[in-house]
């Protein structure tokens, strides 16, 4: 609680800078969000004050809606949204050019002592941070969607960035009640969505070369793996599926290869007919006109998860 009431700035006030404010704000923060628009920041405020108002019912909110959101405003000037800011989080659309600008812009007005946080999905910031002079204050701090709901977030430093920079990072995270995994080296695609990209294709795999239905395979993550993975990792898995990974590994490691060997053909998903297979399967299950109603259901789930989460006991290793 020390450092809260310090200022942070949300640059771009898209779903993901709405959702950074909400967390900034849920800690004590004072929360500037800056966009081009000034509709757009309108927007960004309202939208925020109705998550806001998600979070009080679903009891992950500790202060009343108002109480947080007093401590976010918005500022159309990029020189004075900054000033003073102990941490900028920017939230611009994923196009390595637009980072580019973004980032410049931010290097001509910051602060020596400001961290600059991306929130890129795939994007290394070496890309888009190189030549800044405040370069060493830069690196990717990458939310999963909704964060509010999913606390992970991957923190990826450029191979200049401050070994400083980065520890203030993660313990901000953490008193944000989010889990930052921090990665020691650039990589493309980063941890979770090339976890996520293997189990995509694997999935893909399996219904164009007619080994099952697209709702079985659903079903094989809902019901199976994706149950057990809501709360241990695959090594934790593996380790309580024998005597320890090395005994798993004696049992099971030639076949995992086996199987692994066949799953090296990458398949092509943008204009292929099992892209429209899987559209027309998924339009059965929910059509193209309840899909917002179908995320307000997924994220009521994740709500109830978080909540279920936070009142479940704790392993203690000793």
């Amino acid at each position: 609680q020390g450092i809260n009431m310090a200022k942070i700035t949300v640059v771009g006030s898209g779903i993901i800078g709405r959702c950074w404010a909400m967390l900034f704000a849920r800690a004590g923060y004072n929360v500037v969000i800056h966009d081009i628009q000034e509709a757009q920041m309108a927007a960004a405020l309202a939208s925020v004050k109705t998550q806001l108002e998600g979070l009080h019912a679903s009891g992950l909110l500790p202060e009343p809606v108002d109480t947080v959101f007093a401590r976010i405003s918005s500022d159309g000037s990029l020189a004075s949204a900054v000033k003073g800011a102990v941490h900028v989080q920017e939230c611009v659309p994923e196009k390595v050019s637009i980072k580019i600008d973004m980032f410049q812009a931010l290097d001509a007005v910051v602060d020596d002592g400001t961290v600059l946080a991306s929130s890129s999905s795939c994007i290394p910031p070496s890309q888009f941070t190189d030549g800044l002079k405040h370069k060493s204050q830069c690196l990717v701090a990458h939310p999963i969607n909704p964060p509010h709901y999913t606390p992970l977030v991957e923190i990826v430093p450029a191979p200049w960035t401050d070994a400083d920079v980065l520890a203030r990072t993660v313990a901000l995270m953490k008193q944000l009640g989010q889990a930052p995994i921090t990665l020691k080296k650039e990589v493309n695609g980063f941890v979770l969505n090339r976890l996520q990209y293997a189990v995509i294709m694997e999935a893909w795999r399996l219904v164009e070369d007619g080994v099952c239905s697209p709702e079985d395979v659903d079903t094989a993550v809902s019901q199976g793996l994706g149950l057990r993975y809501s709360f241990m990792g695959p090594f934790e898995t593996i380790d309580l599926n024998a005597d320890g990974i090395v005994d798993y590994c004696e049992r099971y490691g030639e076949n995992i290869t086996a199987v692994c060997q066949e799953q090296a053909d990458a398949r092509q998903m943008k204009g292929s007919q099992t892209a429209a297979l899987l559209e027309a399967a998924q339009r059965v299950q929910v059509p193209k006109e309840r899909l917002a109603e179908r995320r307000k259901w997924r994220d009521e789930r994740l709500a109830a998860l978080a909540v279920h989460r936070a009142g479940a006991p704790k392993w203690e290793s000793s």
